[in-house]
């Protein structure tokens, strides 16, 4: 049996972020000026798939997550918990490494724990094309994770990406210029997201096909929240910030939006 540390390399550093650690900005950081780092032990980094076809959750081969700030552990305890389940499948390490939903969110974490930084784990899932009754499932499962206040839970996604690239072009013109409308589109589902209802997300998605891509990993954690509700567990969400990549004013425009929100439970 080997003892080798198998590491994830921080293979996005230097192209989708700053390789020298001074990347704190955009959207994302309003959320971080959330997180207790006093209190928190175990972080869950919840990222969709972009890369592999994959139609459950699966657990990274990997015991180290390099950032360029320091190294992040995985929690093998609660790795091993969860693969206990059947419920899990596994990445290999080309996928992890490929893989930037769960990476863009590393530095970010290092740098708000860093005042604990020896006293903290990770627990990163790769969140796959999930059919609305494995979100409950795996919404049901992470629950009581959840429900303790030692455990951040991050959620990776953005929001609309608007443009015949992206091959979606929803325009209600009704709201005037291109941008408006995505905003709107995007604030509905905002709007819809902060109710905590997982069947009016399920419902909005369906209408309207809102390139979310993390509305699997959004969809988990409602499902989560939906079912410690029902245990008379007090939560609410709310958005801090909204952004686009660029305003689209004609069809031969594009954009990425950016939101960036809070889940406290009480």
């Amino acid at each position: 049996m080997s003892n080798r540390v198998v590491c994830r390399e921080a293979s996005h550093a230097g192209s989708w972020y700053s390789a020298s650690g001074n990347y704190l900005q955009l959207t994302v950081a309003h959320a971080y000026k959330q997180v207790d780092p006093s209190i928190t032990r175990r972080v869950f980094i919840l990222g969709p798939s972009h890369h592999v076809p994959l139609s459950r959750c699966a657990l990274s081969t990997a015991d180290i997550y390099r950032t360029p700030l320091y190294d992040l552990r995985i929690d093998q305890k609660v790795y091993a918990d969860l693969w206990k389940t059947g419920l899990f499948e596994r990445m290999s390490l080309q996928t992890d490494e490929d893989e930037h939903s769960i990476e863009m969110h590393l530095p970010y974490t290092a740098k708000a724990m860093e005042s604990h930084k020896d006293e903290f784990s990770i627990v990163p899932v790769l969140v796959g094309a999930l059919s609305e009754s494995k979100e409950q499932e795996y919404g049901k499962l992470l629950s009581k994770y959840l429900a303790d206040p030692s455990n951040l839970f991050i959620v990776s996604s953005d929001f609309c990406h608007w443009g015949q690239r992206f091959r979606y072009t929803y325009y209600d013109e009704s709201q005037g210029e291109i941008y408006r409308s995505i905003e709107h589109l995007d604030k509905m589902g905002m709007g819809i997201i902060e109710q905590l209802d997982p069947m009016s997300f399920t419902n909005y998605l369906k209408k309207f096909r809102n390139t979310i891509c993390g509305r699997h990993p959004i969809g988990v954690l409602l499902h989560a929240v939906a079912e410690l509700r029902k245990s008379g567990l007090e939560m609410n969400f709310s958005f801090l910030n909204y952004a686009q990549s660029s305003q689209c004013r004609n069809w031969q425009d594009s954009s990425v939006s950016y939101a960036a929100g809070a889940l406290i439970v009480h």
